[in-house]
Order: C-alpha cells, then structure tokens, then sequence
C-alpha cells in the first residue's frame, strides 16, 4: 500500500538507511514481513509488523529478555512502535531448514536446538516474568493458562469441522470436546514453567557462524511467548508440522533433555509432552484450516495430514483416554484428513 510504503521509507530515512535496497526475506502465516535492506555492503533487516494486527512490543520484551540471557535473539538497532517497524541483526539465511536440505547432520542441528532450550530453561528465573521499569510499571508475559490451551483447541471444531462437513458444528458437539480437554490439561502441569517461545521449529532457528556453543542458535518469531510448561517448546520442535523427525532423533533428543534435568520426573514430562502435543496438533488443525478458508492461503492444508498423525501419537498415551475416546467418537479415522479448501472469507460466529 503506498501509505505503507510511505512510512518505511520515512522511517528507513530516519535510521540513516534511506536509498538502501530492499529485497523481501519472508512472510509468513501473520501479518508480518521481513525484509533485507542493503547498502555498501553493510545490511540488516527490516520488520514490518503493521498495527494493530501486530505489535513490535511484544517482540522487544522477548527479545531482552533472551539475549540477557546470553541466547541469540536478533537485536533491535531502531524502533518505530507507532508504525510497527524495526531493524534488527540480520543473521543471514541459513535456517536450520536450509541446513538440513544443504546435508548438514539432522542430530547436530537438532543436539544444538535442544540444547538451546536446556540453557534457557536452566537460565530462566521466575522474577524474570517482571521487571520493573524506571516507573515502577511491571512488563509481564502472559500465562499459558488451561483458557488459553483451551481457546486454541477450540480451533479445530470451530474451523476444521466445518469446512470438512460444510455445516457448522452442533454446540454440544463443542462443549463436550471442551470438556474432554478440561480433564486432561491439568496433567501437563507436572513441569516447570518457563518461558515458552511457542513456534520453536527448524523454519525459526538459524545456524549463526562465528558463535560458538548454543550462541550459534538464532532464534526467531518469538514474540507470542508465554509462561508455561516445559514441555511446551520440546514438541514444537520434535513434532513439527511442516516435516518428519526421524524417530530416533526424537526418542534421541527426549533423553537428552531429561539428562540435562535429572531432577525432573521423567514420566511427569513424558505425560505433558503428550498432552500438549495433542493439543498442539489440534490447534494447528484449526489454524491451517483457517488460513485456507479465511485468508485464501490453502498451501498449508498439505501438512494437515502429518499434524493428525502427531495428534493421534498425544493421544496414545494412556492417561489421554477421555480425549482419544471424544476424537474415536465424533471424527473417525475416515475424518483425519485435509479439508477442501475453502473461499477467501471469514467464517461466522467462531474464531480467533
């Protein structure tokens, strides 16, 4: 849009980048863009996050946050709140995804972001949650909270349901999916909680060189973090929606972690690592189904397939047996499939 445009320009000029050039790195499934802008060889990127869709503050707060923590995050050089835009540390173009497609070792990159989270973990405090500012104003993150869980399920019935039926889904039918969650979330509270980044995958981390140790792990789009399990982030990473990890790489990177942690119930974390990997998969059911049908982006109904397989291993475990008998019930193996995908609108009365 030329308003948009307009403003980047006004802000790169500002930031001493004006003229630069600018080539496109990546969008994603929100509203944000990042871009590369280059100038006598120097570069950095440039993120455009408009409002009120999106909202750059959160992204500082986490992004302070890991990198007190001696994580790499990118760091911001300048800030227009107002307009969403910011320019941070370019860290190049090697993700992980990128490296696994160049034969870098899968058991490498995956020790490496495992290990990333072991220093997080083992690093974060709970008065990190909020510190004060010079007024005395505490900056907290939100709690990953059984509502919150909850609101997310919920995305699977309100979104894929009808578009795989084409009939919007019976109230009751959605209370009493509700309710099957209600008795299994209080178990993947076992766990400490942490700060949880909530998309930890190979697409958002990046292989850094020159950095030795877990500094050579750049972590991207972290800035829907929560405070929440654990376990949270280790199945974001080993049950990704966009591609197969091999089985002995998960099993292989489980045992690492719970190494690092010899204080922590094994069991405990195995039973919140199922839990919140179900609802995990059901959420991103729910999402990829709604970018299809609400935002005309059907690309991603092409995962949805290995998202229901990740679902039903969460719901394997035995302590999940009120939730695998509400999915045995009311979707049917017949059911666990891509849904068509859908017109460019907004479905009535239902989603986030």
């Amino acid at each position: 849009m030329p308003e948009r445009d307009a403003a980047i320009e006004a802000f790169l000029d500002a930031a001493g980048w004006g003229g630069a050039t600018r080539r496109l790195l990546a969008a994603d499934a929100s509203f944000r863009r990042y871009e590369r802008v280059t100038r006598e060889g120097a570069r950095i990127v440039l993120m455009d996050a408009p409002p009120p869709q999106e909202n750059v503050q959160a992204f500082l707060r986490v992004a302070h946050r890991l990198l007190d923590l001696g994580l790499s995050a990118p760091r911001p050089h300048r800030v227009d709140a107002a307009h969403g835009l910011m320019l941070l540390d370019d860290f190049g173009d090697r993700t992980f995804t990128r490296a696994l497609a160049e034969g870098v070792d899968e058991g490498f990159l995956y020790e490496l972001a495992i290990d990333t989270l072991v220093a997080l973990h083992r690093r974060w405090r709970p008065e990190m949650t909020a510190p004060a500012d010079e007024a005395g104003a505490q900056d907290t993150l939100p709690p990953y909270d059984d509502r919150r869980l909850l609101d997310e399920a919920a995305l699977l019935p309100d979104w894929f349901l009808p578009a795989l039926r084409g009939a919007p889904v019976d109230a009751g039918l959605r209370e009493s999916y509700l309710a099957a969650w209600r008795a299994v979330l209080p178990l993947a509270r076992g766990v400490p909680e942490v700060l949880v980044l909530r998309d930890y995958h190979v697409d958002n981390l990046m292989l850094l060189e020159g950095r030795d140790g877990v500094a050579a792990c750049g972590l991207l789009d972290f800035q829907d973090a929560v405070i929440g399990p654990s376990a949270y982030d280790v199945v974001s990473l080993l049950e990704d929606a966009r591609r197969d990890v091999s089985p002995p790489i998960v099993s292989g990177m489980l045992a690492r972690y719970l190494a690092a942690f010899p204080e922590l119930d094994p069991e405990a974390f195995r039973l919140s690592y199922s839990v919140l990997g179900a609802q995990r998969a059901a959420k991103i059911v729910g999402i990829f189904t709604r970018l299809s049908w609400r935002d005309g982006k059907p690309q991603y109904l092409g995962h949805v397939p290995r998202v229901w397989r990740l679902l039903e291993s969460g719901l394997a475990h035995p302590a999940l047996a009120p939730l695998k008998a509400w999915f045995d019930r009311e979707v049917p193996a017949a059911e666990r499939v891509a849904p068509p995908p859908g017109p460019l609108v907004k479905a009535e009365g239902r989603g986030t």
